[in-house]
């Protein structure tokens, strides 16, 4: 199922049903800034272990990344000293994911690793869809195939490809893909985990 919500004049009932799914422990399917990407209630164990199964990851292996609509939210499910707060801040525009020790808040699935991956949500129905829903959203980017990337960036043919692996689709347009840069903040001094498509 595909869903067009438009982020300045949003069909609240569509926006709404998305939620509802969220809410629900259902995986979706939506936009980001750097591409499409799986979601679901960061705060749904259940929800995360379904979204690692889909990708097959390992979550006490590999790190995992909430969405957040600000650094107001970010702040309640990761420990943010005051360092980390001025680098954020100053990035705030770019591509970036942070790694931060992760907080208390989060369900038992990320305690399996000490630390959290936060992004800001860029994409104005991303922020839309996590104002709406009141906590961040478990992000996941689709699987990048080199020959096909439009399956990782058009809405038509990601639903023609995962659509019913997933409760929904949000169409937010065509969004290029695009890798985050990943700065690890728990070490000193910060390190680049891995370089992405915004300058350093």
């Amino acid at each position: 199922m595909i869903i067009k919500i438009y982020p300045d004049n949003p069909n609240r009932r569509e926006l709404d049903r998305a939620v509802s799914a969220l809410r629900d422990g259902k995986v979706i399917i939506y936009p980001t800034e750097v591409g499409y990407a799986y979601g679901c209630d960061a705060l749904q164990s259940r929800s995360v272990e379904r979204i690692c199964e889909l990708k097959g990851l390992d979550p006490k292996r590999k790190s995992l990344s909430i969405m957040c609509t600000d650094m107001s939210m970010a702040a309640d499910y990761c420990r943010i000293d005051n360092e980390a707060f001025r680098y954020i801040k100053d990035h705030l525009a770019q591509k970036y994911t942070f790694v931060l020790p992760a907080g208390s808040s989060l369900p038992k699935v990320f305690k399996n690793r000490k630390e959290v991956g936060i992004r800001l949500a860029l994409h104005p129905l991303t922020k839309l869809l996590a104002e709406s829903l009141g906590s961040p959203l478990l992000t996941s980017s689709l699987p990048l195939d080199v020959d096909t990337p439009e399956y990782a960036s058009d809405p038509e043919l990601i639903e023609e490809r995962y659509g019913l692996t997933v409760e929904m689709v949000l169409d937010g347009g065509i969004v290029p893909f695009e890798l985050t840069t990943v700065v690890d903040c728990t070490t000193d001094p910060y390190t680049i985990l891995r370089e992405g498509g915004s300058p350093l």
